[in-house]
């Protein structure tokens, strides 16, 4: 999606950048990791194929994806790519895909389409795992998502179906290894909540969070700040 090119989210312990050419090669790296492709459900690409799958992140209207750094040590007035998202300062990443809801039929009596969140999260940086990052990126994501909903749903509907047909979020949801309680806790911390207690045919648990009118003050009451939205400059 192009909706947050040129904005990033600071947060107290994390910033969310917008995924940019700049940053491939790093997130290239990560992905040689084989833990992070079994954590992912990834292939590994070359490099070439990883600047096309940014191009793709970045101008498909269906997905919606931040890097997440380090914090630069004071808050700046704006973001300068390159330099508060060098390399360095990289640790993961957080994603959304949309598609339609395959539980509703045919969308509802008002002519909207249901739409359904997928979230991704990862911290690939393995110094900065164990440290509750998690919930703070997720916690921004979630904010940002509830806080742009109209401006999402635009570009959703003008880059699929040629905008005829106007769309809304009905649920964030995430897919995570029966296993995996750490993330289990974690979207259950801020309100996601579980499908079912049996997991699928590739052994995951689905938790889902059924988006309403009282969702944005749900998250922000989880959170210990607001994000910061600032300029994303290069």
């Amino acid at each position: 999606m192009r909706v947050n090119e040129k904005i990033a989210l600071l947060a107290p312990r994390v910033l969310l950048v917008p995924y940019s050419p700049h940053h491939v090669p790093t997130y290239h790296a990560w992905m040689q990791d084989p833990s992070l492709q079994q954590a992912t459900a990834s292939e590994p690409l070359t490099l070439e194929e990883e600047y096309a799958m940014q191009t793709s992140w970045r101008t498909d209207a269906d997905k919606l994806t931040f890097i997440v750094c380090m914090p630069p040590p004071s808050v700046p007035d704006h973001i300068t790519a390159e330099k508060d998202d060098a390399p360095q300062a990289m640790i993961g990443d957080v994603n959304m895909f949309l598609s339609a809801d395959d539980e509703e039929d045919g969308g509802k009596s008002d002519g909207l389409q249901a739409l359904v969140g997928e979230i991704e999260i990862m911290i690939a940086e393995k110094k900065e795992r164990g440290k509750g990052l998690g919930r703070d990126i997720l916690v921004a994501f979630v904010w940002y998502i509830m806080n742009s909903h109209a401006i999402i749903m635009e570009e959703y509907r003008n880059g699929n179906g040629n905008g005829k047909m106007r769309s809304y979020l009905k649920m964030l949801r995430v897919k995570i290894y029966k296993d995996n309680v750490r993330s289990i806790k974690l979207f259950e911390s801020i309100g996601f909540q579980k499908k079912g207690d049996e997991p699928n045919y590739f052994g995951e648990l689905e938790l889902r969070w059924i988006l309403d009118d009282d969702s944005r003050k749900d998250v922000e009451a989880r959170m210990t700040a607001i994000p910061k939205s600032l300029a994303y400059k290069s």
